[in-house]
């Protein structure tokens, strides 16, 4: 998207506020280090809701190497901000999903030997799998979000499978611009915004996450389409030198001050235009 067509997608969204979404596992993986309770997952995401996170995310994953049933529990019965329960689409994880019933669900693709999500769902693979999953939470209630790749097929088949959002994934790009692999970096970054227009076109509400920073947060806040962030290993991880309430607070002054200069530039845009 050049800058011109950015501005007339502005002008078009209204230029809607970002969301952030905390993911906590990973304190949950300190905690599990160890055993026992301490750091409790709860306390970190009360005080990431203190310092500014519009909603929680916790992946219960098969083999529980972090997040708890209990857990999950535990946070639908006590945060006063939506629960983002990002799950594989299996009976198991559907069943506890609608026992528990979390504000939204993220399903993801999932396998025991990676050490975090790899890719994005194969919806356009899995459709008859998924359409059954996707039906029964949306009829839960249940907010759903599909953990995709930026890319066309897979957006039009999530689209047909009447999920209300995606949630793309933003890790090559980040990790092309970690490494310096700048033309790499180029085009995954061409690959996100034209999915998110894409997205959008078709009335879905576009998320982002997975490998974000302040710096990659900030860039990707400026995509007008783009209405929320899920950010968690990063801000853990700084929150071992500044704590977490600095690391949430930081971040999301980061995305407010980057959504706020998409908004005057849409303004003056309009102005210009007159």
């Amino acid at each position: 998207m050049t800058p011109k067509t950015a501005k007339a997608a502005g002008r078009e969204l209204g230029i809607p506020p970002i969301r952030l979404g905390i993911n906590i596992d990973h304190v949950a993986t300190l905690r599990n280090a160890r055993g026992g309770r301490h750091p409790d997952p709860l306390r970190a995401a009360e005080l990431a809701v203190e310092a500014g996170a519009d909603n929680i995310t916790a992946h219960l994953r098969e083999d529980r190497r972090h997040i708890t049933d209990a857990d999950i529990a535990r946070l639908r019965a006590n945060l006063t901000v939506p629960l983002n329960m990002e799950m594989a689409a299996t009976p198991e994880m559907l069943a506890i999903a609608l026992k528990t019933k979390p504000q939204a669900a993220c399903l993801v693709p999932e396998k025991r030997t990676e050490r975090t999500t790899e890719g994005g769902l194969d919806v356009a693979g899995q459709h008859d799998l998924l359409a059954p999953v996707v039906a029964a939470l949306g009829d839960a209630g249940i907010h759903v979000s599909l953990f995709i790749a930026p890319e066309l097929p897979q957006i039009e088949v999530s689209a047909r499978l009447r999920a209300p959002a995606i949630e793309i994934h933003v890790g090559p790009w980040c990790e092309a611009l970690a490494e310096g692999r700048r033309q790499e970096a180029e085009a995954e970054w061409r690959r996100i915004v034209e999915g998110a227009r894409a997205a959008h076109d078709l009335g879905l509400e576009v998320h982002a996450g997975h490998g974000l920073d302040y710096a990659t947060a900030a860039i990707i806040s400026g995509v007008p389409e783009i209405v929320e962030l899920n950010i968690g290993h990063y801000l853990v991880g700084e929150a071992v030198f500044s704590g977490l309430y600095e690391t949430v607070s930081h971040m999301r002054a980061v995305m407010d001050r980057a959504r706020e200069a998409l908004r005057q530039s849409d303004t003056q845009a309009k102005v210009g235009g007159r």
